[in-house]
């Protein structure tokens, strides 16, 4: 998983889209059914929103919990959060591509 991760964010690297004091990056990494796309907004340091741009997640189980995660950074401001029980694959592939959004290669 940490070869693909890797693979993926060389594949798809990080742009970024400046918006006022927000910066807007995006990242990918493999979920369960396949890549997880991601826009992250950051402010001063701070990530303000997170979009999924692209998944094959099941519509159900995967979207809950990638939204659930999503709160859970913006509340928290970190990737370093527990995987979503049901949804292990989902939950790791989700906080990798923000993870390769947010971090500056």
């Amino acid at each position: 998983m940490v070869f693909t991760v890797s693979v993926l964010t060389v594949l798809f690297g990080c742009t970024s889209l400046k918006t006022g004091t927000e910066t807007f990056y995006e990242g990918a990494a493999m979920g369960y059914r396949g890549l997880i796309r991601v826009q992250v907004g950051i402010d001063r340091g701070t990530i303000t929103e997170i979009t999924v741009v692209e998944s094959s997640e099941d519509k159900a189980v995967g979207t809950a919990a990638m939204e659930e995660l999503a709160d859970l950074v913006l509340m928290y401001n970190t990737t370093e959060l527990d995987a979503i029980s049901g949804a292990t694959e989902t939950s790791k592939g989700f906080l990798a591509a923000v993870e390769n959004a947010i971090i500056v290669p």
